[in-house]
């Protein structure tokens, strides 16, 4: 019976990464975020479970958390080895990272206002539950703005990756302080972090780039997964910027050029580290592809829905979106650049804000908090935004932000080459 129980698991793994690699294909024609496929394909096997009388509790939750780590420390990483730092990308990372974090604070604090008194009786409560609510989720926009032109896909992957870090920061920074007896002492416990974290973020990016090309063993990218993995949760366990340093790494390994630089550069083995950084890319890739599928179904398997069709908790979670939206359009318009479609719609709330709220201490749980607003507040952004991407179609590029000149200037770097390739053939 144990050998049927450890096949039927087999076979249900399986097709669960089966069924996750097809629903990609339909994402790309359909433009309807896998990840919302995902979901729902937990809530299918919730209802297949209860009916079968199969107990799916127990260590659910410990596997979510887990599975929401990891998927987390992949994605990141993933997205940083997708990022080129050069000096014309300077006013794209600048304009994402004040987005990210004035669209986080001020949405942050308009939730919280919402929270004190219609649930909560203290401001700090009302701003801790309002934090995870106020992150949007690089897991569902990394995998769904591939069709995007460079500009915005670029724009949205620093902005939820930086959204992601700063969110978990402040998360972290308030439960550090609930203790700490006056502000400037926040304040400095913050800034603290802040440096000491960037400090040690480059040391062990540049040792562990070095380490990387000095490594012989054909099995070593996933040794060098599970040390980052460590290097996590060690820095979640002395509360520090963790999702930094992975960031931090993946940048350095990819942007190698740039950290070597003069006399560093003799410590390059540039052919070893290129061979290196694409297959460590296949790994994160692939790692963060089942990791994302299984997080995402057995949050499907752990929803509950009931409450979800309670006036006042609709009301709530439709107070919190028109606030999200509102406050976004605004920064979008204010540093987003000409165009702010599809962007504006680009704002779902996932894996992030699911680890958080799982984050909240006993001690500030609240009764009058009903989950279903969490709930309806990450299936509506995330509808929103793939109505935002279907209404969008394929976007082609930035080109109505191309003025005649950068035209000109085209056309005669074509024409610049155009001679060279004709000598080539002859």
């Amino acid at each position: 019976m144990d050998y049927l129980n450890a096949y039927t698991e087999a076979i249900a793994i399986s097709l669960i990464v089966i069924i996750s690699y097809f629903f990609n294909f339909i994402s790309k024609k359909t433009k309807i975020p896998s990840v919302l496929l995902l979901i729902g394909l937990g809530i299918v096997l919730q209802e297949l479970l209860k009916r079968a009388n199969i107990d799916f509790g127990g260590l659910i939750s410990e596997a979510l958390e887990l599975l929401g780590v990891v998927g987390l420390i992949m994605i990141v990483l993933e997205a940083a080895l997708d990022l080129k730092l050069k000096k014309e990308k300077r006013p794209i990372l600048i304009r994402s990272f004040f987005v990210a974090l004035l669209s986080l604070l001020l949405t942050a604090f308009a939730i919280a206002f919402m929270f004190k008194d219609r649930i909560f009786e203290d401001f700090f409560s009302s701003l801790l539950y309002a934090i995870p609510l106020s992150i949007l989720s690089s897991a569902i926009i990394i995998p769904s703005v591939s069709s995007l032109s460079d500009n915005k896909r670029e724009f949205m992957i620093y902005e939820s990756t930086f959204s992601d870090i700063l969110g978990i920061m402040f998360f972290y920074f308030m439960l550090g302080g609930y203790d700490s007896p006056s502000t400037s002492n926040i304040v400095f416990n913050v800034s603290g972090n802040i440096v000491i974290t960037i400090v040690l973020s480059l040391i062990i990016s540049y040792a562990m780039v070095l380490l990387l090309q000095k490594l012989k063993a054909k099995v070593k990218l996933f040794f060098l997964i599970a040390v980052l993995v460590l290097l996590y949760a060690t820095g979640k366990m002395f509360h520090l910027s963790s999702l930094l340093i992975i960031m931090v790494f993946g940048l350095v390994l990819n942007n190698y050029n740039l950290f070597f630089s003069g006399k560093l550069s003799q410590l390059i083995k540039e052919n070893s580290l290129k061979e290196i950084t694409e297959d460590f890319h296949v790994v994160t890739m692939e790692t963060a592809f089942v990791v994302r599928t299984f997080f995402f179904v057995i949050f499907g398997m752990t929803l509950d829905f009931s409450g979800i069709t309670e006036i006042p908790t609709i009301l709530m979670a439709l107070g919190i979106l028109g606030a999200t939206y509102a406050i976004r359009f605004v920064m979008l318009k204010a540093l987003g650049g000409q165009t702010i479609l599809p962007q504006l719609w680009i704002a779902p709330r996932g894996l992030i804000t699911v680890l958080l709220f799982f984050s909240i201490p006993a001690q500030f749980a609240n009764e009058g908090f009903n989950p279903a607003i969490l709930l309806i507040v990450i299936l509506s952004t995330s509808f929103i935004m793939s109505g935002g991407l279907i209404a969008k179609k394929e976007d082609f590029g930035d080109i109505d932000e191309l003025s005649f000149e950068d035209w000109d200037k085209l056309d005669a770097e074509i024409k610049a080459l155009t001679p060279e390739k004709e000598e080539k053939v002859e």
